[in-house]
């Protein structure tokens, strides 16, 4: 009976098979196939089900002590060169496998209670089970060839999903802005790629880091060269993973549906980009300075996300500039040469904010039956409130979520954003006092979220607010819903049993990672778990960790006192003091403005100058060209005369004038 490595290439077939076989069926028999809504959303369920157990099966292995497997086939040969194809299962691997599996399985549980009324349906199954295919191909890639593939993959799929309302401007626009930017941090991957081929000859992980050290020892290639190799590969990660100043793309993807952004923002699209970083940590470890650079940028990161979502109303908008930041300390901890803590981090974030956007989904989807399925109104923290009496299920799992990202212990943020800042203040202490910091700001702006949503009073019947808020979001103010009469209510066990089962591991998977005794870190690089539990103190962990409690629980009185108890009013102590802050901070740092002048405008303005290039210039030779040749043809018909005197005579003439020309130019 062969292991669960050995069919671990099922993993990916899996998914991929369903929605091949769903995609073509909707392609020709579209209206038969949209009918079959249960039976297909049933089988593709199975087959991300069934490549969950092979996944668990292949963590099981790990776990026991198996050796790392890798099966390759040559793709393609040219003389000496071979390009290998396969998979490799390490333990890297099979803790990814089994956490993207297992969020989307979930996610699509869920989804059948959020999607139930759409009428994209199956179609949205299809994209679901393709995105999960091409995330999982990432994984058990062997090489950065086959891993370039299939991150084209993961990027055309988050198109599809985040422009799944294509009719909506909002939708479209966002679809774009994701795959636009996205190209910008692509285009520096694949000249990394092909960089590192040519200074190396290979493609694989290790091969590459070996290959690349031995050329700069040899002097084949500068030091200046392999540093800007490994930024262009880096590129690839800030742009998937949403890292200034690429991060643009990622608030505006919430325009797809709320199970997506689940997705993308829990174990999918963004998680890709830590993956490849952490991949690649036998090549980043080599160049303390690209080390630096990865952690300033994920600090900066980390920062702005946090300043961002201090001031959002959109529930959906504020978890996602949250992934934002969280995904900065994942990168910080990469930077500081401890890929174990960012990718401890990401398992640990996946749960809780894979829980709370799933969460935000279900008070939207409760939402949208009282103020309309505008997302305008139906997603506004300003129209909400109160909703814990009528949702019990969604403001418990919303909770315990919040208490998590915010770092407090025994839950599972705690443990891994404490690893994260324990090594940037052993490495970067400036830097790890801005990630200090933003711990603050995090607990702050979640509880904000928390209260806004779930305690007060319900505001969701203020119909003078739901005008002001569509004028203000230029919709039409005809956008009073036909829902006004209908009753608050918790979302069905589709939707609630998703977030029970997000809810223990973001309780209890924190405690995989202890300091003292971290498996989790035994399972990736037993050497630096057997190093971490030997040089672990107390002394040392105790403080640090309580200074990161106490600023995370100041952060969580301050929201107390402001919007449970409404004892501290901010408006008139901070935005009425500061406005030109509230501003910065409510306009995004004004990125997006500045996009928009330069590189929109800017793009569109040269496009323009090139038409008029186009225009006057290249037409103008064309028509020019056609002018004379038509003109000769016309004058040159005439000697056209069937008369063979005639072109005697004309040969004749040639001739005296050669001989002419010979004699006065030979003459002189």
């Amino acid at each position: 009976m062969p292991s669960a490595a050995e069919i671990a290439w099922l993993i990916p077939v899996l998914p991929l098979f369903g929605a091949l076989i769903t995609g073509l069926a909707l392609i020709s028999f579209n209206r038969s196939i949209n009918r079959l809504r249960k039976p297909v959303a049933i089988s593709l369920v199975s087959c991300v089900g069934l490549s969950a157990a092979i996944s668990y099966a292949v963590l099981a292995e790990q776990l026991s002590g198996g050796p790392p497997v890798e099966h390759l086939f040559v793709w393609a040969s040219a003389g000496s060169f071979t390009l290998p194809m396969g998979y490799l299962i390490d333990p890297l691997g099979a803790v990814m496998l089994a956490l993207v599996t297992t969020i989307a399985l979930l996610v699509m549980i869920y989804s059948h209670g959020y999607m139930a009324h759409d009428k994209g349906y199956v179609r949205f199954f299809t994209y679901l089970a393709l995105f999960s295919s091409s995330m999982l191909g990432l994984i058990v890639s062997p090489n950065l060839l086959e891993i370039y593939v299939f991150w084209e993959l993961v990027g055309m799929c988050s198109y599809l999903l985040v422009g799944f309302w294509y009719d909506r401007d909002g939708a479209a626009h966002a679809a774009q802005k994701a795959f636009v930017v996205n190209r910008v941090g692509d285009f520096g991957l694949l000249l990394g790629i092909l960089g590192l081929f040519w200074a190396t000859q290979s493609f694989d992980f290790q091969g590459i880091a070996d290959g690349l050290a031995n050329a700069i020892a040899s002097g084949t290639v500068p030091t200046w060269a392999a540093l800007t190799l490994c930024l262009l590969v880096f590129m690839g990660p800030m742009a998937k993973s949403a890292q200034f100043p690429l991060h643009v793309w990622l608030p505006d993807a919430m325009e797809g549906p709320t199970p997506i952004s689940a997705l993308i923002h829990a174990a999918t699209m963004v998680a890709a980009g830590v993956f490849l970083v952490a991949r690649l940590e036998p090549l980043y470890s080599q160049f303390p300075s690209v080390g630096f650079v990865i952690a300033l940028v994920g600090t900066i990161t980390c920062f702005l996300g946090a300043s961002i979502a201090l001031t959002q109303m959109d529930l959906k908008k504020g978890l996602a500039y949250s992934t934002v930041s969280q995904l900065g300390y994942m990168m910080l901890a990469m930077g500081c040469g401890a890929p174990v803590a960012g990718m401890f981090h990401l398992v640990t974030h996946a749960f809780f904010k894979a829980m709370l956007f799933l969460g935000s989904g279900s008070v939207i989807h409760a939402m949208e039956d009282v103020v309309g399925h505008e997302p305008v109104l139906a997603q506004d923290m300003r129209l909400m409130g109160g909703l814990r009496k009528k949702m019990p299920i969604t403001s418990i799992t919303f909770l315990i979520g919040c208490i998590a990202i915010s770092g407090i212990p025994p839950l599972a943020g705690f443990w891994s954003k404490d690893e994260i800042l324990g090594n940037a203040f052993n490495t970067f202490p400036a830097l790890w006092f801005i990630g200090f910091l933003t711990a603050g700001m995090t607990a702050f702006y979640m509880f904000r979220l928390y209260f806004l949503t779930f305690e007060g009073e319900f505001r969701g019947g203020d119909k003078e607010l739901q005008l002001v808020l569509l004028s203000a979001a230029g919709k039409d103010e005809d956008e009073e819903a036909d829902h006004q009469e209908a009753e608050l209510h918790e979302s069905p066990w589709s939707m609630t049993y998703p977030l029970i089962a997000l809810a223990i591991p973001s309780v209890l998977i924190g405690f995989l990672g202890a300091p003292w005794n971290s498996r989790f870190a035994f399972l990736l690089n037993p050497a630096e778990a057997l190093e971490m539990a030997n040089s672990f103190s107390w002394g040392e962990f105790l403080p640090l960790a309580a200074a990161s409690v106490a600023i995370s629980t100041a952060g969580i009185a301050l929201s107390v006192f402001a919007y449970y108890l409404n004892r501290i009013n901010l408006n008139k102590l901070i935005v009425q003091r500061f406005p030109s802050i509230n501003s910065f901070l409510a306009n995004k740092w004004y990125l997006d403005l500045i996009n928009e002048k330069i590189f929109v405008k800017g793009s569109r303005k040269l496009a323009r100058e090139v038409l008029e290039v186009d225009a006057k210039v290249v037409d103008g030779v064309v028509n020019l060209t056609g002018l004379l040749t038509l003109g000769s043809g016309e004058g040159l018909k005439y000697f056209e005369t069937g008369r063979a005197q005639f072109y005697a005579l004309i040969v004749f003439g040639g001739v005296i004038a050669l001989v002419a020309l010979f004699g006065v130019f030979g003459g002189s």
